[in-house]
């Protein structure tokens, strides 16, 4: 990884408790230099852009398995826009039909992942993003 000041603020929002791929992957966003906010389970959107806020984060990275990635993402995405907030990168991952993923991408949310990406192509993204932006 080239930039090791990456700040990820992540968490898993709404009911979804399923947090063994989230914690897998703020273990690996760690090793490979980021500084990593885990939230845990159950944040609402307005948890997560206070907590984003508050730790001046880079990223915003949610996993979400429960079927409301459309409305979190989207509020997470107005409530930084509520606060002038236009560079912090808004990604993640779950079960998200493509026709989904091109709806959130059109909106301004970075890329999405789903099963079974490659850790390293997740951290890529991340750092290419972070070059690019910061």
């Amino acid at each position: 990884m080239k930039n090791k000041n990456v700040r990820v603020v992540m968490a898993k929002p709404g009911l979804d408790g399923h947090d063994r791929g989230i914690k897998i992957l703020a273990r690996a966003f760690r090793d490979a230099g980021m500084e990593v906010i885990y939230l845990g389970l159950r944040q609402t959107p307005a948890m997560i852009v206070n907590a984003a806020i508050q730790e001046d984060a880079d990223v915003i990275a949610l996993s979400i398995l429960s079927g409301a990635h459309m409305t979190i993402f989207k509020k997470v995405n107005s409530l930084l826009k509520e606060q002038n907030i236009t560079d912090v990168l808004i990604t993640g991952g779950g079960i998200i039909p493509q026709s989904d993923i091109d709806i959130l991408e059109k909106e301004g949310i970075g890329k999405l992942f789903g099963p079974g990406t490659e850790i390293k192509n997740i951290i890529n993204y991340i750092d290419g993003w972070y070059t690019e932006n910061k």
